[in-house]
């Protein structure tokens, strides 16, 4: 550590000085009497042994008691029939709060008040109340898992929805693949004759280090590059598909930015059109899995309480209970099949999608929606580079109007010597895939 380099002679502090300025007492010195008092006798505190419930505990069960606005009848009727209806998630883990230890529920059970000196609080004539009623803390339990399972099921059921959608946006964006079209041949054109300059495919995680390449200007990079050249060809497609829009022989270049500009919106709507792989993005596997399991499992409450409930000795007025309960368990089991179905196909079209693109997933088996976070923070720092393109392009247009002598991309050639002539190489690729698909 640092400390052991120091070394002890190397500083010496003036001692006197530290005394002085710090007023250290010496060792003979004896400290000032403090005036006496007249001290007032210490009560002793209340023993907790007094008491059923600890204080502390008592009061704040009273303060959530007044906060749910529900009288002990009216819980111990919906706890006997298992009816939720009346009761939601929210009062139902307020109820569990209040569940006393294993003490102070003998010590509530054997609380005689006829023969008793302690009166009881509203929070213990409350608990005794509802522990009147058996096994009543694991009808709570059993009752806040139905409380909470539609809505823990549709959550599950819209997230492997957009991971299903997720995928079938990554596969069928033609845009998305346009741009790795562009990053492959831009990558193989920068590294021609080295053993990089035939590749044939690339890790999606390439697209992030597209920024770190810098121009000879040392603020653009190769991303702004791609971008420029992908909004120059949609930008083309589109005036080419929109023969309504009569182009200016009078200034071509000023054709040419608009051509631009309507291709930069189509580059920069890219991320609208990925949104669910955004969403996916911040979903966590294990996260997904451990609800489906924690769904399945919650089922054993259910099942034990309706066990609970067949040994009760008295039947009177069990069976509603029962029926409730049975009502519930038939419905809940086909949706939690449902639910399992659904995240086998979504887990298997993420697996798919994977190896689509990287061509192995045993990789990324620690972190199976890794390729969603990828393509987000690449879209994020796209929508950045089209801001920036798009303000270059502003003020281009902004000099073609007062006729200055600007050219149409004035920087490219400069910046990325080595790839001068890639332009020239996808215009004579798309000039040659339009003659081959002409009759």
């Amino acid at each position: 550590m640092v400390w052991d380099q120091l070394k002890s002679s190397s500083f010496q502090v003036n001692e006197e000085m530290i005394e002085t300025l710090f007023i250290c007492n010496p060792a003979n010195s004896v400290p000032p009497k403090e005036p006496t008092a007249t001290r007032r006798p210490v009560l002793p505190t209340p023993k907790a042994d007094n008491k059923v419930l600890d204080p502390k505990k008592s009061q704040n069960i009273a303060i959530l008691l007044r906060a749910l606005n529900v009288t002990k009848e009216q819980v111990c009727e919906a706890l006997c029939e298992g009816n939720t209806e009346n009761f939601g998630a929210e009062l139902l883990e307020t109820l569990l709060k209040m569940a006393p230890t294993k003490e102070e529920e003998i010590r509530l059970r054997e609380f005689k008040e006829e023969t008793s000196p302690i009166k009881l609080g509203p929070a213990e004539k409350f608990l005794k109340a509802v522990l009147d009623i058996p096994f009543a803390f694991k009808r709570v339990d059993a009752m806040l898992y139905i409380a909470n399972f539609e809505s823990e099921v549709n959550y599950l059921k819209k997230s492997f929805e957009t991971l299903e959608t997720a995928c079938d946006e990554l596969r069928n964006s033609r845009l998305f693949l346009k741009l790795l079209e562009a990053v492959l041949k831009t990558g193989n054109r920068m590294n021609v004759g080295t053993n990089r300059g035939d590749a044939h495919a690339f890790k999606l995680d390439t697209l992030l280090k597209l920024v770190d390449v810098k121009g000879t200007d040392g603020k653009t990079t190769l991303l702004h590059f791609v971008v420029q050249e992908i909004i120059r060809t949609e930008g083309s497609r589109l005036s080419a598909s929109n023969q309504s829009t009569p182009r200016t022989q009078a200034n071509p270049l000023r054709d040419e930015l608009e051509c631009k500009k309507l291709g930069l919106q189509v580059v920069a709507g890219l991320g609208n059109e990925l949104s669910n792989v955004k969403k996916a993005a911040a979903m966590d596997s294990d996260v997904l899995s451990s609800y489906v399991a924690k769904l399945a499992g919650g089922i054993e409450k259910i099942t034990e309480v309706l066990r609970l409930n067949e040994e009760l000795t008295s039947r009177e007025g069990a069976w509603r209970f029962h029926d409730a309960m049975q009502k519930f368990l038939k419905r809940a089991d086909d949706d939690i099949i449902r639910v399992q179905a659904q995240e086998s196909v979504a887990l298997s079209l993420v697996k798919e999608i994977t190896e689509y693109f990287h061509g192995d997933s045993a990789k990324e088996e620690a972190h199976p929606f890794r390729i969603f976070m990828v393509v987000r923070d690449f879209l994020s720092v796209l929508d950045q580079v089209c801001k920036e393109v798009g303000r270059i392009n502003d003020r281009t247009i902004a000099s073609s109007v007062r006729h200055f002598p600007v050219p149409v991309n004035p920087m490219m050639p400069q910046l990325f010597p080595r790839i001068h002539a890639l332009r020239a190489g996808i215009s004579d690729d798309e000039s040659s895939a339009t003659s081959a698909s002409s009759p």
